[in-house]
């Protein structure tokens, strides 16, 4: 029993260790991180894991939306992932001279989706082709999978947006982008 005891021990700090020596290996790096540039983004307060509103953005928006208040909503890409999703990124830009509290109305109106603060999360994707509307994602405590936090911009600033959809059948490229308080745009997926 004693030895049992001791192997088991042995065996625990054997994997105690080598999980320490992984761990370590996998933040240490290569070295040439002192070279590379740091990048934040502002697109979301609330911390956690969301997907990077960066990723896959291109320089020309392929759709500009107008808004309320000034509000201009220039959306860069929709790439349709492998997991069955569709990643639409771009940027929310205050184009008035004055300082504007973004509307509770581009929230939506889903008790859940207003229950988590100010979001995207009245958006859409709408698939004329196959008759189809696809609403924001979600998590599962009921959190939308789009950019959250932000409740007004000042002047002439912008933030980076994203927001997750379930995706579309491959045959469908090119869908309808509506937001509450703003005009419909199509955007083309890609991917």
């Amino acid at each position: 029993m004693r030895f049992t005891a001791k192997a088991r021990r042995g065996m625990v700090a054997l994997a105690v260790v080598t999980g320490l020596a992984v761990g370590s290996a996998a933040c240490g790096g290569g070295g040439d991180d002192d070279k590379k540039p740091q990048s934040s983004s502002s697109a979301s307060r609330t911390g956690g894991s969301q997907p990077d509103p960066q990723e896959g953005q291109s320089e020309d928006p392929i759709a500009e939306l107008k808004g309320p208040s000034g509000l201009l909503l220039q959306i860069t890409s929709a790439v349709r992932d492998s997991g069955g999703f569709v990643t639409v990124n771009g940027a929310l830009k205050n184009d008035s001279g004055t300082s504007v509290v973004i509307p509770s109305a581009l929230s939506g109106n889903e008790t859940e989706i207003i229950n988590n603060g100010r979001s995207l999360g009245g958006a859409t994707l709408v698939d004329s082709k196959s008759k189809k509307r696809y609403y924001v994602l979600r998590d599962t405590e009921g959190r939308p999978l789009t950019t959250t936090g932000f409740s007004s911009l000042k002047a002439g600033a912008s933030i980076d947006v994203f927001l997750q959809f379930p995706a579309p059948p491959a045959s469908s490229t090119d869908v309808s982008f509506q937001l509450p308080l703003f005009p419909s745009g199509v955007i083309k997926i890609s991917g």
